[in-house]
């Protein structure tokens, strides 16, 4: 796990590059093709377990919600319905997290009552994992 410091900013060294990889995206006119190809190329560059979760991840949503976008977010994978980041895959390495993140932003529908949750931790991915990653996909677009 990467030793983390805060600056005088507050802000972790991996936090401030995570911002700035934000920014490069946003100036960004990426082509679908192109946007999906950077994803690949990102993911292809993470530590050998995130980089399976991650295309496990990659290869389910894609499969499960094809009118999703494949992009980056903070320079972690991430997918898109009309513009609006729907759910993200944060790998453990990013912050140096002992689990990859499976997380949903607000267009996600996956309001259940007063309180329900909007990540999930991921330490392997099997196939009662790949089947929920799924319904919650499906849910999140509903």
């Amino acid at each position: 796990m990467a030793e983390t410091k805060n600056t005088k900013s507050g802000f972790s060294a991996e936090e401030r590059a995570a911002m700035k990889e934000r920014a490069r995206e946003l100036k960004q006119n990426a082509t679908k093709e192109a946007a999906l190809a950077e994803q690949l190329s990102k993911i292809s560059e993470f530590e050998p377990d995130d980089r399976a979760l991650a295309e496990k991840v990659q290869r389910i949503v894609t499969e499960a919600a094809p009118e999703l976008d494949s992009k980056l977010w903070y320079g972690m994978p991430a997918y898109y319905r009309n513009g609006k980041n729907v759910l993200f895959f944060q790998p453990a390495q990013k912050f140096g997290s002992r689990y990859s993140t499976l997380g949903f932003n607000d267009p996600a529908n996956l309001d259940d009552g007063n309180m329900w949750p909007a990540a999930y931790a991921i330490t392997k991915i099997g196939a009662a994992e790949e089947k929920h990653i799924v319904a919650l996909v499906k849910k999140a677009l509903s």
